[in-house]
């Protein structure tokens, strides 16, 4: 009986140890380290700061060329009885209009101010379009006057303009979503355009009373002495013919033109110094001489901010 209880007491003693050992162990080391992800850092951009930069785009431009003869006109033919009684001055078509596209590209300059994630700053921009278009028109009109006259009046007119450069100087506001920077703007605009109207005038006419008196002449008589003006040379069976030289009239400046602007866009910021942008511009100046110009222009650019 001793004999097997003794093996069997040796036994569950050293089980017991064998427990109490297993359970003080730390299996830490076999699993490793307990993972504790960090979050990479999110840049913060700063869009305060001064910035400089290009941009270029397509442009398009509508030219009008509303009431640039009549004024001519009108002075050319004043205190005759055609203007006065039948507003020939009138008849050259008016608010003709033409719209031309073409690259344009410049500079650009500004300033930007953060508060929180408003972003609020003034820019400036120079852009090169250099394109221009011109439009024209004439018309021959027959008409009896009052004093029994007939008179032939031939009017054709060219009016041209060409914008070279223009700047702009605007307000700026936006709304920060990290990297991106939606944006308005709006302010003025001054333009340089070189404009040329083109206006050539011809005007005659004769006493029609006198002349049918000449013309039912049978017995050969002399005939009478027909009025006119406007002629080189009468030629009595085709008063059409050998009418003096027209007026014509050249007018060719270069304005200085002022205007508005107004637009919008987005930015990306690449880097917190190198900036991107996509944007929208129109443009319109004030009327200058009967010209008119307003531009919409789709641009692209780049910005180094410091």
């Amino acid at each position: 009986m001793r004999t097997v209880t003794f093996p069997l007491l040796a036994v569950l003693g050293l089980c017991g140890v064998t427990t109490a050992r297993a359970a003080d162990l730390d299996y830490d080391y076999l699993r490793g380290a307990e993972y504790d992800p960090v979050a990479a850092p999110i840049p913060v951009i700063d869009w305060s700061g001064f910035y400089v930069g290009g941009h270029g785009g397509f442009t398009s431009t509508s030219l009008g060329f509303g009431n640039t003869a009549q004024p001519i006109v009108a002075n050319d033919l004043r205190q005759t009885a055609v203007e006065s009684q039948f507003r020939v001055s009138t008849l050259l078509s008016s608010n003709a209009s033409q719209r031309v596209n073409g690259t344009s590209f410049g500079a650009l300059a500004g300033y930007n101010m953060q508060f929180d994630e408003i972003v609020l700053g003034i820019e400036a921009d120079y852009t090169h379009f250099g394109s221009g278009g011109a439009v024209r028109d004439s018309i021959g009109r027959q008409m009896v006057t009052s004093d029994g006259f007939v008179n032939y009046v031939y009017l054709a007119s060219n009016s041209s303009t060409k914008l070279d450069d223009y700047a702009t100087l605007r307000a700026r506001a936006g709304y920060a979503f990290g990297n991106f920077l939606p944006f308005v703007t709006g302010g003025f605009a001054i333009g340089s355009a070189q404009i040329t109207d083109r206006v050539s005038v011809q005007v005659a006419g004769y006493d029609q009373t006198t002349y049918k008196a000449n013309q039912a002449i049978a017995d050969g008589s002399k005939p009478a002495y027909v009025g006119r003006y406007g002629y080189s040379a009468f030629d009595a069976n085709n008063p059409e013919v050998g009418l003096l030289a027209p007026d014509v009239f050249n007018r060719t400046k270069t304005k200085i033109v002022g205007g508005f602007s107004a637009g919008t866009g987005i930015e990306y910021a690449i880097t917190p110094n190198i900036l991107l942008r996509a944007e929208y511009q129109y443009v319109i100046f004030n009327a200058f001489d009967g010209h008119k110009v307003n531009l919409n222009t789709v641009r692209g650019g780049a910005a180094v901010k410091f």
